[in-house]
């Protein structure tokens, strides 16, 4: 009889627990929407993420960086349109100084550059010039990327359009130019790339006038000896008496090229370059032939050996020959 009782006992345990089974699958399916909905709203961006942040050049964060670890005597923050832009300023060390010369930088080099700019800005002033240093901006189409914006979720979607309209511009997105009427269309990334340029270089000539300086130099170094070139031949300032160029390389996406540009120079030039590589071998002969053409009156070439192994001894090697050449064009004036 005991044996019979167990399988009875069996079937009203478990009629008896059925219902709490089903009651407690009933509430599950709730507090799962509610967890779910916890961690959908945990994962949702907010609107403030949708904003897109300011973007910098990399001149400006690079110049941002030199105005942190350089004396502020050195530092001048120049007015280029528009926009101000730092350059680099160091006195002759003489009690007369012979004048200025104003650096241009090539493109992605700042204007305390390791290589020429660098160690030629320190070293004229102890041959009698001042110096003053300027880097070129970004191109256009070198800026920073925006970033990327996440997936907007549904329910912050009517939060978006707030966001985004409170959002500061980015340095990326053509800016208005106040100097264009309203009337006029926006000037190609190119077009405006090349205003820029030419608006440092306005500012930097300036301040070397400020100096009341005898002589004004302008040297460029890698796309910075073709700006330099563009700008003079494009400006013809009288006062402008020698052009450097070191290394010259042509600017990227850039009319007229540099030897065209040659054609209308007539002030005293000195081409450094270097020897070992092929392509500035056959860049300097190009221009020497049109040199020549033109019948230009004081164009001088200059030939440098390149000694990678040796940094320092290359740069002196440079300051010696400039060095040379600037106190040439002295005396010959």
């Amino acid at each position: 009889m005991p044996r019979a009782i167990h399988p009875l006992l069996a079937a009203l345990s478990l009629s008896l627990l059925l219902p709490i089974s089903a009651s407690l699958q009933a509430e599950e399916p709730g507090t799962t929407d509610e967890a779910a909905s916890d961690q959908g709203a945990a994962l949702d961006p907010p609107a403030a993420d949708l904003a897109r942040p300011p973007q910098t050049e990399r001149s400006a964060d690079a110049a941002s960086a030199l105005s942190r670890h350089l004396p502020s005597q050195e530092q001048q923050l120049l007015q280029a349109g528009d926009e101000s832009f730092l350059a680099l300023w160091l006195p002759a060390n003489t009690a007369e100084a012979h004048g200025v010369v104003v650096l241009v930088a090539g493109a992605g080099e700042s204007a305390d550059w390791p290589k020429v700019l660098g160690p030629l800005r320190r070293r004229l002033p102890d041959a009698g010039w001042h110096s003053l240093t300027l880097s070129l901006p970004d191109p256009q189409d070198v800026l920073p990327p925006a970033p990327a914006v996440n997936p907007v979720n549904p329910a912050t979607a009517a939060a978006a359009p707030a966001a985004l309209d409170a959002a500061p511009a980015s340095a990326d997105a053509p800016q208005a130019d106040p100097g264009l009427q309203a009337d006029q269309p926006m000037p190609a990334p190119g077009e405006r790339h090349a205003r820029r340029i030419k608006q440092r270089i306005t500012a930097a000539l300036e301040l070397a006038r400020q100096q009341q300086a005898k002589h004004i130099v302008l040297l460029g170094h890698g796309s910075g000896g073709y700006w330099s070139t563009r700008y003079l031949s494009e400006e013809q300032p009288a006062d402008v008496r020698s052009l450097l160029l070191v290394d010259v390389k042509p600017a990227a996406d850039a009319s007229p090229g540099l030897d065209e540009l040659q054609t209308s120079l007539k002030l005293a030039t000195g081409d450094f370059y270097y020897q070992d590589r092929q392509l500035e071998r056959d860049a300097a002969a190009r221009r020497l032939l049109a040199s020549k053409r033109q019948e230009h009156p004081a164009y001088t070439q200059v030939a440098l050996k390149a000694l990678p192994g040796n940094p320092d001894v290359e740069q002196e090697q440079l300051y010696r020959r400039l060095r040379g050449w600037l106190t040439l064009q002295l005396k010959t004036r």
